[in-house]
């Protein structure tokens, strides 16, 4: 929310989506959105956190302050959707510009956090 943003700060995990996920949930997640059993796609719930050495400097103060909270809280894969699609609430006081910078954050800059194991039917 820009709200928060605007705060600067942001106290919780962020959600996200990936074009395809296994049969297989892990809490807090409750439940799987694919038949596939290919164990190299992510569960529903898989959390990811930016890592703590990922330099974040540079990046204009609205993107920092969601970064910091990638590092701190990490995101979920809630959906099946856009590859890497970091969902938010819309408002026409976002600067578009500024958070396509987000985009020069790579997937090898992510670690994935050990929440529990993965359920399944």
């Amino acid at each position: 929310r820009y709200e928060e943003v605007q705060t600067g700060a942001i106290d919780h995990a962020l959600r996200f989506t990936v074009p395809r996920t296994q049969r297989g949930y892990i809490h807090p997640a409750t439940h799987f959105a694919s038949y596939s059993d290919d164990a190299n796609l992510p569960p529903m719930g898989l959390r990811l956190r930016l890592k703590a050495d990922v330099d974040i400097s540079g990046y204009p103060q609205p993107v920092r302050v969601i970064l910091t909270a990638l590092k701190r809280y990490g995101m979920f894969v809630a959906d099946n959707g856009g590859a890497w699609y970091v969902s938010g609430v819309p408002d026409t006081r976002w600067d578009d510009d500024e958070l396509h910078e987000i985009g020069g954050v790579a997937g090898c800059d992510f670690e994935a956090v050990y929440t529990g194991p993965i359920h399944g039917p």
